[in-house]
């Protein structure tokens, strides 16, 4: 018999007939429906946004109103030293710019000649005048004066009596005599010389309270129209130099004083504000800045990063214990700095997310802890 490509004696041949169809099967599925190893993993992927979370709680917080103004410049704060009479300064104690103590010497001054006479003189009227009622009292119970004599001896003594008290009160004294300080404070100008003639009542310096320990304003601040509004007396305020070596330099203080008209000058409302000044730098002229703490209250406390605006509406991102981004709706109650004060239903268990919130949703998965938002 003759040798056959089919015959038993030669299989490879056969398999490969049949085999070659399967194969060429197998290839064109294959094409059409590819296999991947890591498609399971893939489909149970889910997208998540790196975050960073910082926790809030509620505490006080007040929307800053900032002032310029200058220490040491109302009206009330400082008093005018002069004499009621005309006198003479014989020796000048202090300098401008100089702090002295309650009591501390000013200057010395003498009585001009003519006003230590009419002291004088008041002294010797109300003697005569007490001599004259008494002879007047004796003639009266002899019989000898009248009721109506009685009476104009009486009132002639109660006159001297009160022109020299008005003498005495002037302080007016032969000789030098010592004006002190009536207060702790700083002189802030001289207006007269050693060796001047003063008339009555004239200037002699000008003397600004630096105790602080009282209610009188010791500085003033300009704020604009609109601010000066949400500012009340007893508002606490932080107050800095203008300069460079005062910029880190921080008193409190209390406002005292809300103007309610506008300056003229300056287009600016006046605040009044006392401050302890005493042993500071902040000597009487000394520019400085001053946040106003206004409409204190207590809120959630957030970083301004944390809160995002919607059209008019405000909200910050939570993460749940699931690692599922909340959203949550807030009102902007204070604007202090980097902070925020807002108001809504935060949970103080949960982070409020602060880096990566732009790419959130409600309800995406997220990494916390992660370096930077992606």
């Amino acid at each position: 018999m003759r040798n056959s490509l089919f015959s038993s004696r030669h299989p490879w041949p056969r398999v490969a007939a049949v085999a070659a169809p399967l194969v060429c099967a197998v290839l064109l599925y294959a094409s059409i429906h590819p296999v991947h190893a890591d498609d399971s993993a893939a489909s149970e992927a889910q997208p998540s946004v790196a975050v960073q979370t910082v926790r809030v709680q509620r505490a006080a917080i007040a929307q800053p109103v900032r002032g310029f103004g200058i220490v040491a410049a109302t009206a009330s704060n400082v008093t005018t030293i002069n004499l009621p009479y005309v006198a003479r300064i014989v020796q000048m104690r202090v300098q401008a710019g100089e702090t002295v103590k309650r009591g501390a010497p000013l200057l010395v001054v003498q009585a001009d000649p003519a006003a230590v006479l009419a002291a004088a003189q008041a002294r010797s009227a109300l003697t005569l005048a007490q001599g004259e009622l008494a002879r007047t009292q004796s003639l009266f119970d002899k019989g000898l004066a009248t009721q109506s004599q009685l009476a104009s001896a009486s009132k002639a003594v109660d006159d001297a009596r009160e022109a020299l008290a008005a003498q005495n009160q002037t302080g007016i004294a032969s000789g030098n005599k010592v004006v002190t300080a009536p207060f702790d404070g700083v002189v802030l100008q001289l207006s007269a010389a050693q060796g001047d003639q003063l008339q009555a009542g004239a200037a002699i310096l000008q003397l600004a309270s630096g105790s602080g320990r009282d209610a009188r304003a010791n500085v003033t601040l300009g704020v604009e129209p609109g601010d000066a509004a949400a500012i009340h007396p007893g508002d606490a305020l932080t107050l800095h130099g203008l300069s460079t070596a005062l910029a880190k330099t921080s008193i409190e203080g209390r406002v005292v004083l809300v103007g309610a008209a506008i300056d003229q000058q300056s287009q600016l409302v006046n605040i009044g504000a006392t401050v302890p000044l005493a042993q500071t730098p902040f000597i009487p002229g000394t520019r400085v800045v001053a946040d106003i703490a206004t409409r204190t209250g207590t809120h959630w406390i957030v970083p301004r990063a944390a809160v995002l605006q919607d059209g008019q509406h405000a909200y910050v991102f939570q993460i749940t214990p699931q690692n599922k981004a909340h959203r949550v709706a807030v009102t902007i109650a204070i604007e202090n700095g980097e902070r925020y004060g807002v108001d809504g239903p935060l949970d103080p268990a949960l982070g409020v997310v602060t880096s990566g919130n732009y790419e959130l949703q409600d309800g995406m998965a997220v990494r916390t802890g992660g370096d930077s938002a992606r």
